[in-house]
């Protein structure tokens, strides 16, 4: 199957800023699961001093729900995308946030280390998740914490033919009537087309986070959306489920 890469998709991605708040407001459980994965991060609510990496935040929403989970961490939010980091930086933000236009890719070590990297619907869209993983571990500072939120199938042929009637039923008819049919007829395959939950399970693990968890996500999303979560180089008890 053809997928958008790259440039075409960050410039599908621009085309869609305007609308994409809106789309995903109608997702039941999309920013309440995005704020469950960033509280799973454990990040201290009172430490001023943690710096948190927010991968492929988009519009803002993974964002926001890292500043609930820990409102004085510093955060810098970054995006591939221009028309998504605009419609992000027009929002009202505290100091301690900030946005950089900066692909997956383009990752390095000058912007510093992070105790915390998120990256909520990132891995499906890049062309190589491995060396971005082990980009990632880089940047993160030892006993640093990884959390991917990611549509991720179970592996389950139930599941894989839920989304494509999801798919078919009302993301792809919704994603047309706003001008945006090709970036979500993008989405349901690539989903299709990704890793099955174990197996980025195992790609984590080989990227040098020997320890990684995987949770479900609540809701319809149950065994298409999961969270990942990972430490660098420790083993790590599983974080709340609340």
């Amino acid at each position: 199957m053809t997928l958008l890469r790259d440039h075409d998709l960050a410039h599908a991605f621009d085309h869609a800023s305007h609308s994409y708040d809106r789309l995903t407001a109608l997702n039941p459980g999309y920013r309440s699961g995005l704020l469950r994965s960033a509280r799973r991060l454990r990040l201290p609510r009172g430490g001023t001093g943690m710096r948190v990496l927010d991968l492929g935040c988009g519009t803002g929403a993974s964002t926001r729900a890292l500043l609930r989970a820990a409102p004085y961490a510093r955060i810098t939010a970054v995006d591939a995308s221009a028309g998504m980091l605009e419609r992000a930086r027009a929002k009202r933000w505290p100091a301690n946030v900030r946005f950089l236009h900066r692909s997956a890719e383009g990752l390095t070590g000058d912007d510093g280390t992070y105790d915390a990297v998120f990256a909520a619907y990132l891995f499906r869209n890049v062309a190589e998740p491995g060396p971005v993983l082990e980009s990632v571990r880089a940047l993160l500072r030892p006993a640093g914490r990884l959390l991917v939120h990611e549509y991720s199938l179970s592996g389950s042929p139930a599941h894989r033919a839920l989304w494509t009637a999801v798919c078919r039923g009302f993301i792809v008819p919704a994603g047309t009537l706003t001008g945006n049919r090709e970036l979500y007829h993008h989405l349901w395959r690539s989903v299709l087309a990704f890793d099955t939950a174990p197996d980025f399970a195992d790609r984590i693990a080989r990227a040098g986070f020997p320890f990684v968890r995987t949770l479900p996500v609540a809701g319809w999303q149950t065994g298409i959306v999961h969270t990942f979560l990972a430490r660098n180089g420790e083993q790590l008890t599983v974080a709340g489920r609340s």
